[in-house]
C-alpha cells in the first residue's frame, strides 16, 4: 500500500469533485477543509457512497458538511450530560464509601474497602497505586485538594474524587463489594449488574466525545442487556436478540433514561430532536432515517421520554 501525501486545498478538492461531490462555493469549502481538516470532514461521506469511491448522484458538500456538524452538535450534547452522570456517580460512591469506611486515605484506600476475592486482589492493588498516585500529582495543583492537604494533612474522598478521571471511578466500582456497589446502584434504580456494564461504557463514551472522535456511528464492544424499554418501543428481534439500542448510540441514549434525573433526560431529548430534525432539513440525496438506522433509533425513539419502569431491580 503506498504512502499518503500531502495534498493542498486544491488538490482535495480536485479529489472530491472526481468523486462526484458537488462543490457549490469552492471558496467556503477550502475554508471549511482549513478549518475542520480534510480527513476528519472526509469521514462523513459514508451514508452518501454509492460505492466505495464514488458519491449518490446529486451529494453536495453541504450535506456532508450537515452530517459532520449534527455530530459535533451530537458530542456536545452527549458530552454535557455525561459530565452530570460522571458528578452524580462520583458524589454519591464517595458518599457510600466515606460513610461506611472512613473519609482519611489510610481508612478508604485499603483492600478492605474492596472485594477481596483472589482474583481481584492484583487490580486492587494496582487501583488502589493509582489513586495514591493522582494524590501525589494534583493534590497541590486543585484548591480543594490543596485546602485539605495543606490543612487537615489528608484528602477526603468526596474531595480525590474530583481529580479522579471517570475511568478510574468506574474500575473502582467495579471491585467494591457487591453490597457496596447494590447500595450504590439503589440510588439509580438499577442493578449491580447493569451499572457495572454501564460505567466502563459512559467513560468510554465520555473520552470519545471529549477528543471529538465521529460518535454517530459508534459502536461498543460489549452490549447492554435488555431493559423493559426495548419492549416497550417494539424493537425489532432476529434470533433473539434485539436489533437496536444493544451496542449503538441508542444504547447510550437507553443508559441515559435510566440514570438521567427525569428533567435532564426530557431536556436532552428535546436538544437531539431539534439537532435531528436540522439534519433531516439539509439533507437532500439521502433520507433522514438512514442516519436514525445509524444511530439505532427506532422510528418512535421519542417515546423513550415518557416510558416508564415498573419494580425494583437492585440485586
Amino acid at each position: 500500500m503506498g504512502s499518503k501525501t500531502f495534498k493542498d486545498l486544491n488538490e482535495q478538492i480536485n479529489i472530491l469533485k472526481s468523486r462526484g461531490l458537488i462543490i457549490n462555493d469552492v471558496d467556503i469549502t477550502k475554508d471549511i477543509l482549513l478549518r475542520e481538516n480534510y480527513f476528519f470532514v472526509n469521514g462523513y461521506r459514508h451514508p452518501f457512497l454509492e460505492n466505495e469511491n464514488k458519491y449518490k448522484k446529486g451529494t453536495t458538500f453541504e450535506e456532508v458538511y450537515s452530517l459532520f456538524l449534527f455530530d459535533r452538535s451530537l458530542r456536545n450534547i452527549i458530552f454535557k450530560y455525561l459530565l452530570i452522570v460522571e458528578n452524580n456517580i462520583k458524589s454519591i460512591l464517595s458518599y457510600q464509601l466515606s460513610k461506611k469506611y472512613g473519609y482519611r486515605e489510610s481508612d478508604y484506600l485499603k483492600t478492605k474497602t474492596f472485594d477481596n476475592k483472589p482474583n481481584k486482589l492484583r487490580q486492587i492493588e494496582d487501583l488502589i497505586n493509582k489513586m495514591k498516585r493522582q494524590v501525589r500529582i494534583n493534590g497541590f495543583q486543585h484548591s480543594a485538594t490543596r485546602h485539605y492537604m495543606y490543612n487537615y494533612g489528608y484528602v477526603p474522598l468526596w474531595i480525590l474524587v474530583k481529580v479522579l478521571s471517570f475511568g478510574i471511578v468506574s474500575e473502582m466500582y467495579s471491585i467494591l463489594k457487591i453490597e457496596d456497589r447494590i447500595e450504590i446502584a439503589k440510588n439509580f434504580n438499577v442493578s449491580a449488574e447493569d451499572l457495572s456494564i454501564y460505567l466502563p461504557l459512559l467513560s468510554n463514551y465520555r473520552n470519545l466525545c471529549a477528543h471529538e472522535d465521529i460518535l454517530y456511528e459508534n459502536k461498543t464492544q460489549r452490549m447492554i442487556n435488555d431493559t423493559v424499554y426495548h419492549k416497550m418501543l417494539g424493537i425489532d428481534q432476529v434470533d433473539s436478540e434485539y436489533v437496536l439500542g444493544k451496542n449503538d448510540i441508542f444504547s447510550l441514549i437507553i443508559i441515559l433514561k435510566r440514570i438521567l434525573r427525569e428533567e435532564d433526560f426530557k431536556n436532552m431529548m428535546s436538544e437531539l430532536e431539534n439537532k435531528i430534525n436540522t439534519l433531516a432539513y439539509n439533507l437532500k440525496t439521502i433520507d433522514i432515517s438512514i442516519i436514525r438506522d445509524i444511530l439505532g433509533f427506532p422510528n418512535n425513539w421519542l417515546d423513550l421520554i415518557n416510558l416508564e419502569e415498573d419494580g425494583e431491580e437492585y440485586e
